[in-house]
């Protein structure tokens, strides 16, 4: 165990990204881009579709940050079909958006989470919207003390108004910026502004063993975090190790 693992005992709350780091948004995204792909002229590995995503997500989010997310994601499956040639499909474009409401936690989250609601406040940061949120909900199995979504707050992250959000529903909860722990996997979204607003964090590494950042940006400069771990299991694992001594 690592001195870092050591501390995680330290922490009052947990805040956790959803989609990337509690579900596994990368399988939810191909699998509902498989009609639009089966249409496009050319064949296109997943990872370079999921790097197209996360290129026309980042700039809608841009643009419209006051845009629900399921209205963001009938946006870029149009955009995408626009870059890969493919007529236009409103209906395809709204069961895409949709297709969120299906996504899967990864196998290890659930009980994660679990665990961890035994030992932490938890609060949700996502770039989601409330009723597309109001499903996952039902998928993850624990009532999480705080939801803080990109509708209440009118921006997407990496803006640092979400962290500043999250901090003030933190404080609402009685935690300090000290107690509090943001867990993600996207460098971009999170662990770069986490570390501009001062938040420590720990890095859930789900593509570990791939190249590149899927459907995230990528960041210039490797943030700073707490720990890594290959999945929220290992997190977990690492909390229980570090009560034990």
């Amino acid at each position: 165990m690592h001195a870092t693992d050591r501390r995680l005992s330290g922490y009052r709350a947990l805040s956790f990204d959803c989609y990337g780091t509690l579900i596994d948004w990368e399988s939810g995204i191909l699998s509902a881009l498989q009609p639009l792909l089966a249409r496009a002229s050319a064949t296109r590995a997943p990872d370079a579709a999921l790097q197209a995503f996360g290129r026309h997500e980042s700039a809608q989010q841009s643009a419209t940050p006051s845009l629900l997310y399921r209205d963001v994601l009938a946006a870029v499956h149009a955009s995408l079909a626009r870059e890969w040639n493919v007529s236009a499909d409103e209906d395809e474009d709204r069961r895409f958006a949709a297709s969120i409401a299906r996504w899967q936690p990864f196998p290890d989250t659930v009980e994660a989470l679990r665990y961890l609601k035994r030992h932490f406040r938890l609060i949700i940061l996502s770039n989601v919207d409330r009723e597309s949120f109001s499903a996952t909900q039902q998928l993850l199995g624990v009532e999480f003390d705080a939801v803080c979504t990109a509708q209440d707050i009118g921006s997407y992250k990496p803006d640092p108004r979400n962290f500043a959000f999250l901090l003030e529903t933190a404080k609402r909860l009685g935690v300090a910026k000290s107690q509090l722990l943001h867990v993600a996997e996207s460098l971009f979204h999170d662990h770069a502004p986490a570390n501009r607003a001062g938040i420590d964090s720990v890095w859930i590494h789900r593509r570990h063993g791939r190249e590149g950042t899927g459907a995230t940006r990528a960041t210039q400069e490797m943030p700073g975090f707490l720990a890594r771990f290959t999945s929220l299991g290992e997190l977990a694992r690492a909390h229980r190790e570090a009560l034990a001594h």
